[in-house]
């Protein structure tokens, strides 16, 4: 018997007042759409979003473009949007290194 585990989950939760979005796994073509709708209803909404990569095991460029289309939309709607930068030294960091979008966005290392 095998087990269907599925390669995108994503954690949303409410922190002191702030929207908390955490995704998990593999964010790309397929399973960003879910993740964009999210984000961006959340940036919509007063009390701020946190974007926490950290868990992500995978990322291109669809999720680079989700992430700046979130950006645009917070600074658009004032909401403050922080998007906490994935682990060191992973394969989703190298993605944010390669595209740039490290300092134009200010990530943070914690939420």
């Amino acid at each position: 018997m095998s087990l269907d585990v599925p390669s995108f989950e994503l954690d949303v939760r409410t922190e002191n007042g702030r929207t908390h979005l955490v995704p998990r796994g593999e964010l790309d073509l397929a399973t960003a759409p879910q993740l964009e709708d999210r984000v961006m209803s959340a940036v919509r909404e007063p009390g701020g979003v946190v974007l926490d990569l950290r868990e992500l095991t995978f990322m291109d460029s669809t999720g680079i473009r989700t992430i700046v289309a979130a950006h645009q939309a917070a600074k658009q709607s004032g909401t403050e949007l922080r998007v906490v930068r994935p682990a060191p030294d992973t394969a989703v960091a190298r993605v944010i290194e390669i595209s740039g979008i490290d300092e134009a966005l200010g990530l943070v290392d914690a939420p």
